[in-house]
């Protein structure tokens, strides 16, 4: 008889608790690292306290990975009651977050862990589709299995509002920076073998971009209509993320359309006033 199956994922998932708990998802989270100081990503540091931090003395936090020993007391205590695991994380191109699973799990007997190629609610994707195939009863085996043919479908992209946070994290030029806001382009950046790439920039009012975006992504692709995600990095209007998210349900009649806030590691990157979109293709 195949054991019980528990869905684990890294914090870079960006999944709310009402998510995380309706699935039945554990999240293990990365560190944030800011001056002497240290955090846990989401459980008490948020992308709120980044913006107030970087207003206040223009610092940026660093995001540390949960090293192989904080694996290893993470999984065991599953794997004691009679349970199997299924562990997702974020794109090894981005983060040593899979590699210390992958070793913490060597050690382990019942752990499979997948390379999401993702980040954000892309990751989080995987994960739901991961809790959906558990409570149809596939084994923890034939799960990390069919995640893995699902990685490669996996459409996650953002547009950014500013390239300030990008700048001040030395993952672009100042100039590029510079020039960027004076000609006010909004760069749009997706997944691509597992790493941030830009494939378009915008120009013009952001809200004006935040549709256009949405609607030539959506209109490109073959989407899966079950979970889709609106995400954001805060600082946008309520008003402005319904109208986003009535485009997407429009688009994808039948889909279950979430919206969700982005965490520690995307806010210390893409900056406020960040839009993405995450689904699944056929």
């Amino acid at each position: 008889m195949a054991k019980p199956v528990v869905i684990t994922v890294d914090s870079t998932c960006d999944l709310s608790r009402e998510i995380t708990e309706r699935f039945d998802i554990r999240v293990i989270p990365l560190t944030i690292l800011l001056g002497e100081d240290s955090f846990l990503d989401g459980v008490d540091f948020t992308a709120d306290d980044i913006y107030a931090r970087y207003r206040k003395d223009g610092t940026l936090p660093k995001t540390s990975a949960p090293g192989i020993q904080q694996f290893t007391d993470f999984f065991t205590p599953i794997l004691e009651s009679g349970s199997e695991i299924v562990h997702l994380d974020i794109s090894s191109e981005l983060s040593s977050s899979y590699n210390n699973a992958c070793i913490a799990a060597s050690e382990l007997e019942g752990v499979y862990v997948v390379d999401s190629r993702a980040l954000g609610t892309g990751l989080g994707l995987l994960a739901i589709e991961g809790a959906e195939c558990r409570d149809r009863g596939m084994s923890a085996a034939e799960i990390a299995g069919h995640l893995l043919s699902l990685v490669e479908k996996v459409d996650t992209s953002f547009v950014l509002n500013t390239l300030e946070f990008m700048w001040k994290g030395g993952r672009c030029s100042g100039v590029t920076a510079l020039g960027a806001n004076l000609l006010r382009l909004k760069p749009a950046l997706e997944m691509r073998d597992g790493k941030l790439s830009v494939y378009k920039k915008y120009r013009g009012n952001i809200q004006s971009v935040y549709r256009q975006y949405i609607r030539e992504r959506l209109a490109s692709a073959e989407v899966r209509p079950n979970h889709v995600f609106v995400y954001d990095s805060g600082e946008i209007p309520e008003e402005m993320i319904r109208e986003l998210t009535d485009i997407v349900r429009e688009a994808v009649p039948g889909a279950e359309v979430h919206n969700s806030k982005a965490g520690c590691t995307v806010t210390s990157h893409c900056g406020p006033q960040t839009v993405g979109l995450m689904f699944i293709n056929r």
